[in-house]
């Protein structure tokens, strides 16, 4: 498309994402239950045309250099179709947030007030690589009755839009409009601009992907943002920690999928479990083939590379690790205050108190103990998917589900109340 073609393109995308939304939010949860489950069933029906599809991106993302971690995310199999599936169908069984009481109150003036929860109104979805965003975005803005705007990344051009005809369908077999979720029919990044200057069409931007991305969004954006900066995970083993656990949660956490954002970028040990039980977290990362990259001490490590100081703060996607030692709870603490980046950090202690003490000094949108920082993720927290981690202040923090979508209303009654 030529650079008018695209801003004409999205400027009727808008326009007819704003219509849907104004029939979205009044939409009966039963209409929109409907929607979803037979979307379920389009995605399982069509499986075997989305994997096509999704092998024409894999060769794209292999002609383009993508690393192994992003060609794990970009690939789809039958097992994460039927994950997708199963993704819907959470979703669709969840409350329905629209007009949800939030709370309500009588006044002395004779005045019955109630919040309620509302959509948003229209969502535009930014996202990279990971072609199942088109269905957890989709389904999460239609369950809390706002219409979408999905612009996936290059790769999975392909996947996304077999996946978003079998939303389509699923609007189509409800009798809800099929711009309710609309997928942006082009590759050119001017698309991306356009959607972030449409104020008068767009009430919230969500980007999910990479530093460049989100940084790109937050730079540009005249449209409000919820912020899914990167996962700079980290995981302090204390003191206290039972070493078979900690080894147990340590693998997961870095080697089960390098490439998703709650993957552990950075191991903390502290100085006296170090003390107790040497390497033995750094040999069992380096037997599942993750590179370590230590500070001064655990360099000294057979096959352990010094780390520099940026390696600190960054985000490999990759077998790759940070690894420091530190003095106790508070220097992890202080660590994470510096290199951290507010997303999902995990502490393995036996001592209770400490646990405690590192969720009150931590910030983070997401704090774990004794478990690994691959739980987060939406559909583990029981929200059927989410449409991102939130590691902003403002309104949403953490997985962003279908009740993370809705903002709020007063109704106000009365029986004739003037003011005085």
């Amino acid at each position: 498309m030529k650079d008018l073609d695209v801003k004409q393109t999205m400027q009727d995308i808008g326009a007819r994402a704003k219509a849907a939304a104004a029939d979205l939010a009044f939409a009966s949860a039963e209409r929109k239950y409907a929607a979803l489950i037979s979307a379920a069933d389009a995605v399982w029906k069509r499986r075997d045309d989305i994997i096509a599809a999704n092998a024409k991106d894999l060769d794209y993302g292999r002609e383009k250099g993508l690393s192994p971690a992003m060609m794990d995310r970009l690939m789809l199999d039958e097992t994460r179709i039927r994950s997708i599936v199963d993704g819907l169908r959470t979703v669709a069984e969840q409350k329905d947030p629209v007009g949800e009481v939030i709370a309500e109150w009588d006044m002395p003036s004779g005045l019955h007030i109630r919040r309620v929860r509302t959509p948003l109104g229209v969502i535009g979805v930014i996202y990279e690589s990971r072609p199942n965003v088109t269905a957890d975005a989709g389904a999460l803005c239609l369950k809390s009755g706002n219409a979408a705007i999905l612009r996936g990344g290059s790769e999975s051009y392909h996947s996304s839009t077999a996946i978003h005809a079998c939303l389509v369908e699923g609007l189509n077999a409800a009798g809800l409009p099929e711009d309710a979720i609309q997928l942006v029919p082009t590759r050119d990044r001017e698309a991306v601009s356009e959607m972030l200057t449409m104020v008068e069409y767009i009430d919230v931007i969500v980007p999910r992907g990479g530093k460049g991305l989100v940084g790109l969004v937050q730079r540009e954006a005249r449209v409000p943002v919820f912020a899914h900066l990167e996962g700079i995970c980290h995981i302090y083993v204390d003191a206290t920690a039972d070493p078979a656990m900690a080894v147990e949660i340590v693998l997961n956490a870095k080697t089960r999928r390098t490439g998703i954002c709650g993957a552990m970028e950075c191991l903390l040990i502290d100085q006296k479990f170090y003390s107790e039980h040497g390497g033995l977290l750094i040999e069992a990362l380096q037997t599942a083939g993750v590179e370590v990259r230590g500070d001064q001490t655990l360099a000294k490590l057979p096959g352990v590379v010094s780390a520099q100081p940026d390696d600190y703060g960054k985000e490999f996607l990759d077998m790759i690790c940070a690894a420091k030692l530190v003095d106790g709870v508070d220097a992890a603490i202080d660590h994470i205050r510096k290199y951290g980046s507010n997303h999902t950090d995990a502490i393995i202690a036996d001592d209770q108190q400490a646990a405690n003490h590192f969720f009150e000094r931590l910030d983070s949108a997401i704090l774990m103990h004794n478990a690994s920082t691959q739980f987060a993720d939406g559909g583990e927290f029981g929200m059927g998917a989410e449409i991102g981690i939130a590691t902003g202040k403002m309104h949403a923090r953490g997985p962003v589900g279908a009740e993370q979508l809705t903002s709020f209303k007063y109704l106000v009654e009365g029986k004739g109340a003037t003011r005085p």
